[in-house]
């Protein structure tokens, strides 16, 4: 999880749906401006390009509250497993806002892998229940027990595996060459830091957790 920024105003679809006796919030222009805000990638888990979509609601509208259900802020770009993980548990009702700068998860989670092929791992790094809840969450999400769920994290795990091992080739590319050969890993580095990359959270915290990385990238972020 990492900060994205919500684009304004709301989709004009909204207040005409929401104005009728069965509007949906699940309009087309929803949809794109979704995609792009969240860079094309389930705000929980950031898997990238996910064929599953949701438009989640980030605070449930149980309640049948149209305010919420048709609130722009509240309709979040959710991949079909982390929605499933998060639906209908009061606990995770709770969780860190990624699209309010100052509660950016990957600066008050850490996310690591103990090795390249490990489970993930998630810590609070600001002690609030909100980040605790987002903590659980985020583990559930990687680590589910219900057989479906735990095939689909086992599939997100291991993407995640692969994603991070490019990683760490580029970084130890970038430490063994030189010259412009260098400035390119540099680069590669920079680009695969940034919000658009699948998985962002738990390349920054490679960054973070090595002194010498977090001299010369730690401003990327």
């Amino acid at each position: 999880m990492v900060h994205f920024e919500k684009s304004q105003p709301a989709p004009a679809c909204l207040a005409i749906e929401k104005a009728k006796k069965s509007g949906t919030y699940r309009c087309r222009e929803v949809g794109e401006r979704l995609r792009s805000d969240f860079k094309n990638k389930c705000y929980l888990c950031e898997f990238l390009a996910p064929t599953s979509i949701n438009v989640e609601h980030f605070v449930p509208h149980r309640s049948k509250n149209p305010d919420l259900k048709f609130d722009w802020d509240n309709l979040f770009f959710c991949c079909g497993h982390c929605n499933g993980t998060k639906l209908a548990k009061p606990k995770y009702d709770d969780i860190l806002n990624c699209t309010k700068v100052e509660e950016s998860p990957d600066r008050h989670i850490g996310f690591r892998l103990s090795g390249i092929d490990a489970t993930p791992a998630f810590a609070a790094i600001t002690v609030t229940q909100r980040v605790q809840n987002t903590v659980d969450l985020l583990a559930e999400i990687h680590q589910a027990d219900t057989m479906i769920r735990k095939l689909e994290a086992e599939n997100l795990v291991a993407w995640l595996q692969k994603e991070v091992k490019k990683f760490y080739k580029w970084i130890e590319q970038w430490f063994d060459a030189t010259g412009e050969e260098r400035e390119q890993y540099r680069l590669k580095i920079i680009s695969h830091l940034q919000s658009t990359s699948a998985f962002t959270a738990f390349k920054r915290w490679i960054i973070r957790d090595n002194d010498i990385l977090l001299a010369e990238f730690g401003s990327e972020f």
